[in-house]
């Protein structure tokens, strides 16, 4: 019996395929571009893509880590492709977006890790689309405040960045990110004054407290923005669920989240960092 099989109702999407769909995919396809939505095997696609919405993927589609839980190739990515950040732009542009998410897979065989291609792409989205609002959904950067700062400096609205799962559980799925690396990050990005954010999935095996506890943490580092999904198995080759979380709990996660302070709660099983991320700006 498949995972797929075995899933309760409660995650079974439906696919979508409006005109809206045909069209957004269209456009990605015709630029040559890569979404998050695609490689990452995300279940909201058909639904984001028929509002429109699209989650940009740069740096390529093949990422330099290998994490337990993540669908995107890994190996040795390509030279980033210098037309990228205009492409993306001009994709927005086609899209009509008011809002837009990008995000990228991790570089660390370059040396500034991909850092002054974000700022690039994220000045062109904004000198091609001046009223749109951006978010950028960035990897660690190892930590270095430096390369955080020229993401920062580009000026996006919001800057996510993923803490996954609880401190036990991050060196069993994460391939390099620590759960320590990750707090300074979003530690920094706060500290610069811009809204920050951060994901974590759950049905890995981890506890209640211990879900309150990243909770805490985050907010201690500054994120006011919290999302919160069931993890999915890509494939056979990835870390098993351990549970299926029942939307009972989701909605006491959200519930307890919102009384911690958090200024904005997605929970729910097919929740991802950048479902419905229009509404947190």
């Amino acid at each position: 019996m498949t995972e797929s099989s075995r899933k309760p109702d409660w995650l079974k999407s439906r696919l979508k395929g409006t005109g809206r769909f045909a069209e957004t995919k269209n456009i990605v396809a015709s630029h040559g571009l890569h979404t998050i939505c695609s490689s990452g095997k995300c279940p909201n696609k058909s639904e984001c893509w028929s509002r429109g919405t699209a989650s940009f993927l740069i740096g390529g589609n093949i990422c330099t880590r290998a994490c337990k839980f993540c669908h995107t190739p890994t190996g040795r990515p390509m030279p980033l492709d210098p037309e990228e950040p205009q492409q993306v732009a001009e994709s927005i542009r086609l899209m009509g977006l008011k809002h837009a998410v990008i995000t990228s897979v991790d570089r660390d065989d370059l040396p500034d890790l991909g850092a002054r291609h974000w700022a690039k792409t994220i000045r062109a989205v904004k000198q091609a689309n001046p009223h749109i609002t951006l978010e950028t959904l960035i990897p660690d950067f190892q930590g270095q405040p430096q390369l955080l700062d020229i993401v920062i400096d580009a000026s996006p609205e919001i800057i996510s960045h993923n803490m996954e799962t609880v401190r036990r559980i991050t060196p069993h799925v994460r391939s390099s990110a620590s759960y320590e690396v990750s707090l300074s990050v979003l530690k920094h990005i706060a500290g610069r004054k811009v809204k920050t954010k951060t994901g974590l999935m759950v049905g890995l095996g981890e506890t209640t407290r211990e879900v309150y506890q990243l909770m805490d943490d985050v907010l201690q580092a500054g994120a006011s923005i919290l999302t919160i999904g069931q993890y999915l198995q890509p494939s056979g080759r990835h870390i098993p669920v351990a549970e299926y979380i029942p939307p009972s709990l989701f909605d006491l996660y959200k519930e307890v989240a919102a009384r911690k302070g958090f200024r904005c709660v997605e929970s729910a099983p097919l929740v991802r960092s950048s479902y419905y991320a229009e509404k947190h700006i």
